[in-house]
C-alpha cells in the first residue's frame, strides 16, 4: 500500500469528499474561442450523471451547487444508483431516492450548494454512480464544470428511476453536482489536486477514468485515502480564467474540504500561455516573479490549515494549439517564464515536496515540448500514457513524506 501501514478499519467513520467536480460559471460563447457545450438553460429535463468514487464507506450525501446562478434553482428529484455490467443502465434493486430535509424537492438559492440527507448505501471504493437529477422547471444552466471527460446524458421529462434513458443528448459536462461524500471509516484523509486542464483530464479517453488522479485514486484505494480532483481547465493560478483563479477558490476546493491532509498544485501553464493569446489577447506578458508570489501566498494559506503542499513543475509547451482557433499560446519569451518558474518550484525549498512532472512528460531530445508518446496531439495535454506517467511519478515520500 502506498500509503504505508495496514488499513484502519474501526466502528467510528468520518465524512470524507469521495468525488468532486469543481464547479465553475458558464459564459456566452463569443467571450472565450471555446464554446461552452451546454445548452443556456434546461425544462421539464432529467440528467444522468456518471462519477466514479475513490474510497467507499456506508452511507453518502449528494452536493449541488448554484454557486453562480442569478435565479433560484429547483430540483424535482434526484436518485442515485450504481451501474450495472452495462455502462450505460443502473441496476435498478440500487435506486435509492435522495432527499433534502426529508423532502424529495429542493430549491436552491443563487450563490448557494445545498447537501443531501444521509444516503444508507454502501459503497466500495472505486464504485462508480450513476446521479439523475430532474429539473421541473425552466433552469439557466449557469453553473456547471466544462471538461467532464464523461457523458452526462439528457432526456425529456422525468425518468429518474428508468434503467436505461431512451434516445439521450450527450453532453461532455458536469450540471449542477459537485460534490459526493462519503461516511468512510475513521481515519480516511484526502488528497487534493488543484489544477487546471492538464489536471481536469482534458486529452484522456472519455468515459474511462484516465486522468492522473484516477490512476493515483486506483493506488490508494486500498490505504483509505481519497484522491479529489479540482481541476478545472483553463484555470489559472492568478486570474480569473474558463472558472475563477486558484488563490479564490482555495477556500472551497481545498481548504474547506473535511480531512485533507495534502494539497497538490499543478498551475501556471495558463497564467503564462494565456497573455498575448486568442484568450486575453490585451494582457501584459506574465512575469515569473507574480507566479512565484502567487505560489507564496497559496502555500502560506494551506501551511496555516496544516496542510502539506506538494508542486508541480509546469509541463512543456511549444507548438501548443496549432492548428486551431487558439493562437499565440506559445512563444519563446513564455517558456523563458516557465523554466525560471520551474527552477523557483524545484529549488527553493517553498513547496514541501515536489512532483516534477515537466521531466516526466519532456521529450529529452526537444525539451520544450511534449514526449510524442505522451502527447495527445495538441502539444499541451498529455494523454492516457503520460497521464499515468506522472501518477507514477507521485511517490508516497512526495505525497506523504515518508
Amino acid at each position: 500500500m502506498l500509503a504505508g501501514g495496514a488499513a484502519c478499519q474501526p466502528a467510528q467513520a468520518a465524512w470524507v469528499d469521495t468525488w468532486a467536480a469543481s464547479v465553475q460559471p458558464s459564459w456566452a460563447d463569443h467571450t472565450l474561442p471555446l464554446p461552452k457545450g451546454i445548452p443556456d438553460t434546461l425544462t421539464d429535463s432529467t440528467i444522468r450523471q456518471i462519477v466514479r468514487l475513490s474510497v467507499g464507506g456506508q452511507r453518502i450525501r449528494i452536493a449541488v451547487s448554484n454557486e453562480y446562478g442569478t435565479r433560484p434553482v429547483t430540483v424535482g428529484g434526484l436518485h442515485v444508483a450504481t451501474l450495472t455490467d452495462e455502462a450505460a443502465s443502473i441496476d435498478t434493486s440500487t435506486d435509492r431516492q435522495v432527499t433534502f430535509g426529508g423532502q424529495a424537492m429542493t430549491t436552491i438559492a443563487p450563490g448557494r450548494r445545498v447537501i443531501s440527507d444521509p444516503i444508507d448505501m454502501p459503497v466500495a471504493a472505486l464504485a462508480r454512480l450513476a446521479v439523475s437529477l430532474y429539473l421541473p422547471n425552466r433552469t439557466p444552466l449557469a453553473t456547471f464544470h466544462w471538461d467532464g471527460r464523461q457523458n452526462a446524458e439528457v432526456v425529456p421529462g422525468n425518468h429518474l428511476g428508468d434503467a436505461r434513458l431512451t434516445e439521450p443528448v450527450l453532453l461532455d459536462a458536469r450540471l449542477l453536482i459537485s460534490e459526493v461524500i462519503v461516511d468512510a471509516p475513521q481515519g480516511t484523509s484526502a488528497i487534493v489536486a488543484l489544477g487546471d486542464s492538464i489536471t481536469d483530464g482534458r486529452g484522456v479517453t472519455m468515459n474511462a477514468d484516465r486522468r492522473w488522479t484516477d490512476d493515483l485514486a486506483r493506488t490508494l484505494a486500498g490505504d483509505h485515502v481519497a484522491v479529489i480532483n479540482a481541476g478545472i481547465s483553463g484555470a489559472r493560478l492568478l486570474r480569473d480564467g474558463m472558472g475563477v483563479n486558484a488563490l479564490a477558490r482555495l477556500n472551497r476546493d481545498v481548504l474547506a474540504r473535511p480531512n485533507v491532509k495534502t494539497v497538490i498544485v499543478l498551475l501556471g501553464t495558463n497564467d503564462i500561455g494565456w497573455p498575448g493569446s486568442s484568450f486575453a489577447p490585451d494582457e501584459k506578458a506574465m512575469t515569473a516573479q507574480a507566479l512565484i508570489d502567487g505560489y507564496r501566498q497559496l502555500i502560506e494559506r494551506a501551511h496555516a490549515r496544516g496542510l502539506r503542499v506538494v508542486g508541480g513543475t509546469i509541463a512543456p509547451f511549444e507548438g501548443a494549439l496549432e492548428g486551431t482557433d487558439v493562437h499565440g499560446y506559445y512563444a519563446a519569451g513564455k517558456d523563458t517564464v516557465r523554466q525560471e518558474v520551474n527552477a523557483w518550484i524545484r529549488n527553493s525549498g517553498a513547496f514541501d515536496a515536489v512532483a516534477d512532472f515537466d521531466s516526466v512528460l519532456r521529450d529529452p531530445a526537444h525539451p520544450t515540448r511534449l514526449l510524442p508518446a505522451y502527447d495527445v496531439g495538441d502539444h499541451l495535454h498529455p494523454n492516457d500514457a503520460g497521464n499515468a506517467a506522472m501518477a507514477r511519478a507521485l511517490t508516497p515520500d512526495i505525497v506523504f513524506d515518508r
